[in-house]
Order: structure tokens, then C-alpha cells, then sequence
């Protein structure tokens, strides 16, 4: 019980304590708003318009995230509906660390291949693409230079330059007639994937393995923006939101764990809010807790394990199954703490400590998920009184126990009842994919 006691003071979180969150979290907007360098990034993303829905054809995309890329074709069928077909290819550790371009290219000039449609000589290029999900300054909508590496990433040689003009010289090197029209980051194309199904879409946001939000600004609040107003007023902003309070360390509810976690991890004093929120970590939390119980002989009989031992050995999926595990003796978790985890013996209490960690770190995970959430949909108060759709993709909303609810609940407290009514939160599948290509027809049509 001491152990527990400890655990929910440091990971319970009051309202009060996560109002004070969302209201330094709309500074922080205000300020990324005002300049460029500021902690929240609110990178232009140079798309200006809305999908309608009515749009028809086939489009491509190249999907690149943190452990997988894919390729894809997409038909949208001009009533809000879409179909695709796509291939994927893991990461291998030398595309991560060396050649990640020339693997990209290889990827796009396999899947035409197989599926005959590599253009000849005759043909034009095939437009697509490019879901990038890693901080890039745009330049254009087919253009921007990367920003850094995140999520395990680390090429040498990229940062700095235009992700766009490596890829398309890779491609040159395969005589690949692909030219890539659009670069997208993925929680712009999670947000233009929704808006094509249901034009009031006005947030796209990615919990997943990292996490990060889009949504529509009036270009009249944007003070940094010094190209020439769009027509239609406002402009898709990539908020860059996983950096929050990482200069400072000061708002975010951090625990010794979590400070652990960040001081060993790739990118210390960076990507703070993620590192609290997303799949990649959750399983590192859990796992700096487990070592600090048995360090002070509360859990496992201060046993532990050279794979509990390990660095990022927990993955986040054992404590999405652990939190919901109801059987009589916890057999789940068992399961984890003896065979994956090899540490024998573990007593029912022990499971039971391992329950209360899966479901602290994923509840804190959801509640802090809410604040930028209220606080950016808060920031177009004005869209609020009539229906707003929030595109969420990611595999802690799609598949985190309860972590939908526990989101939708927190926002509510925070957000007046009459205007929440309006809000509506829909899983955007596969807007990374999806939403490229869609990003291409929009580019397309821009240049006609």
C-alpha cells in the first residue's frame, strides 16, 4: 500500500493542477504564434484550403514514420469516402542510421514495379506525397528543411537541408519518373484526411508512438507569417506540440521517472510533453517505476532481471494489456513479469502493483493528452458554436485501455457544456497515408 500511496501522488493529476497546464500551454501557442524558435514550433504548413469531399481520382503518397514506411495509392470516390492499397517495408536499422533516402526510393520503385505502374519515358512523372512525421521548417508546400531527428532516427548529413530535394535525387538515381508535390507532416495529413470525410474538421492529431497536433488559424493571427494571405483566410499550422515545456521543465507534472527516462534517452531536455504521453515511452516509465519498487524491496522482492534491466525492454503494449487484465490470479500479467520479463516467482501482489503502473502511467498519459487539446480548440473559441470534428490516429487512442474515455471526460471539464456538445472526435484512420494524398490532389489542383 506504501508503494501505491506513493505512485498516485506523483501520477494522479487534479483539475486544477491541469488548468494551470492548458493555460501555459495557449501562452506557449501565442508565443510560436508571434515567432519562429519558440518551444511550440506552429510551423506554417502552406496548406491553405479545405478538402470538399467531392473530389475524385487516384493519388500516391510515401508514408515515412518511425518504424515503418509505406507506399500507397488512394482513390477518393467524390462522396467524403476513400479506398487504398498499400505496401509496407520496415525500417532497417542502415536506413535509419545511413541511407534512409535511397530505401525510400527503393520502396516507391518496388511498389510501382509489382503493380505495373512505373511511368516510361513518355509518360509524366507521378505526383505524390510525402508524409514526413518529423520536424521540418516548410518552405512550400513541396519543400522544407529538417528541423532534427526524432523518434530514433539518426541520419548524418540531413539536418538542415530540404528533406524533399534528398528524396527526389534519390529517386533520380533509380530513373524514377515520381515527383513529390507535396510535403505533409502526418497530423496535417491526419486533419485532411477527416476534413475530406466531413468538412468540419478543424484538429488532426497523432497519439502514437510520438504525438503531435494540426489544426486551421486564421492567417490574422499568425504575426510570424510574411507570405501573401491566402483566400481563404486561414492556414493549416503543424504545432510541433511533443516539445512543450521542454526549455524549462517547469508545468509539466515530472517524476523522478520521468526524469530518468529523458536524461537517458536520445534527445535529453527534448520532446518533454511526448515523453509523457506516447506509446514509445509509456513502457520506459513503467519500467524506471518497477526498478525503483524493487529497488526499495516493495515489488518482486527487490528481484529484478537482466531484461528488466534493459533499457526500453517494457513495451507499451504489456501495460495496454496489463491495465485491463480481470482475471482471477492477473494471468496476463504473470505472464509478462515471468516469461517475457524472466523474473520468477511473482506473487499476486506483485501483479497487482503492476496493474496499479500500467493504469497510473496510461491514465496520466490520457489526462495530459487533454490539454492540448482544449487548449488549442479553445484558441478558435468562434468555431466552437456550431459542429467541430477532431481527427485523432495512433495506436494509444485506437488501442490504449480507456484512453479515449479518460481524454474525452478531462476535455469536458475545461470546455463550456453548451459548446462541447458541439465536438465530435472520430478516429482518422491512416491519416498519414491517406491524408498525403490528399495533400497531392489539393497541390495538384493549387499548380492548375
Amino acid at each position: 500500500q506504501a508503494a501505491i500511496d506513493v505512485l498516485a501522488s506523483q501520477f494522479l493529476l487534479t483539475d486544477e493542477r491541469l488548468g494551470a497546464i492548458i493555460k501555459e500551454f495557449r501562452r506557449r501557442m501565442e508565443e510560436g504564434l508571434a515567432a519562429d524558435g519558440k518551444v511550440l514550433k506552429m510551423i506554417p504548413s502552406y496548406v491553405t484550403r479545405r478538402p470538399l469531399g467531392s473530389e475524385v481520382g487516384s493519388y500516391f503518397a510515401i508514408d515515412l514514420g518511425g518504424t515503418n514506411l509505406r507506399v500507397l495509392k488512394v482513390t477518393l470516390d467524390g462522396r467524403g469516402g476513400v479506398t487504398s492499397e498499400h505496401q509496407k517495408f520496415a525500417l532497417t536499422e542502415e536506413a535509419k542510421n545511413r541511407t534512409l533516402f535511397d530505401f525510400v526510393a527503393q520502396c516507391v520503385d518496388t511498389f510501382l514495379d509489382e503493380r505495373n505502374l512505373r511511368p516510361s519515358g513518355q509518360q509524366p512523372p507521378i505526383p505524390m506525397g510525402l508524409t514526413f512525421s518529423y520536424p521540418v521548417q516548410q518552405t512550400s508546400i513541396n519543400s522544407g528543411t529538417l528541423v532534427q531527428w526524432t523518434k530514433g532516427l539518426n541520419v548524418p548529413g540531413c539536418v538542415g537541408r530540404d528533406v524533399v530535394r534528398l528524396l527526389q535525387d534519390a529517386l533520380l538515381r533509380l530513373g524514377l519518373r515520381v515527383k513529390i508535390v507535396a510535403l505533409v507532416n502526418d497530423t496535417v495529413g491526419t486533419l485532411l484526411s477527416a476534413a475530406y470525410n466531413d468538412p468540419a474538421a478543424q484538429m488532426g492529431i497523432i497519439f502514437g508512438t510520438g504525438t503531435n497536433a494540426a489544426y486551421y488559424e486564421n492567417v490574422a493571427n499568425l504575426a510570424k507569417w510574411k507570405g501573401p494571405n491566402p483566400s481563404s483566410g486561414e492556414m493549416v499550422l503543424n504545432m510541433e506540440w511533443g516539445a512543450f515545456d521542454s526549455d524549462d521543465f517547469a508545468f509539466l507534472p515530472f517524476t523522478p521517472h520521468d526524469i530518468k527516462l529523458d536524461r537517458k534517452s536520445i534527445n535529453p531536455r527534448k520532446q518533454a510533453y511526448e515523453k509523457m504521453i506516447s506509446g514509445m515511452y509509456l513502457g520506459e516509465i513503467a519500467r524506471n517505476i518497477a526498478l525503483w519498487l524493487a529497488d526499495q524491496r516493495l515489488l518482486l522482492d527487490g528481484r529484478s532481471s537482466e531484461i528488466l534491466n534493459a533499457m526500453w525492454s517494457v513495451d507499451t503494449a504489456y501495460l495496454s494489456s496489463g491495465a485491463v487484465d480481470t482475471s482471477p490470479d492477473l494471468s496476463e500479467i504473470q505472464q509478462v513479469i515471468e516469461k517475457t520479463l524472466n523474473i520468477s516467482n511473482s506473487t499476486f501482489v506483485d501483479r497487482q502493483i503492476f496493474k496499479v503502473i500500467a493504469i497510473l502511467v496510461g491514465e496520466r498519459a490520457a489526462r495530459l493528452s487533454a490539454v492540448g487539446v482544449v487548449a488549442t480548440l479553445t484558441k478558435r473559441a468562434d468555431l466552437l458554436n456550431k459542429p467541430v470534428t477532431v481527427g485523432i490516429d495512433g495506436s494509444m487512442y485506437e488501442h490504449y485501455p480507456y484512453f479515449h474515455d479518460i481524454l474525452v471526460e478531462t476535455a469536458s471539464h475545461f470546455i463550456p457544456q453548451e459548446q462541447f456538445k458541439n465536438i465530435k472526435f472520430t478516429l482518422a484512420k491512416d491519416g498519414s497515408g491517406v491524408g498525403a494524398a490528399i495533400t497531392a490532389m489539393l497541390a495538384a489542383t493549387y499548380d492548375s
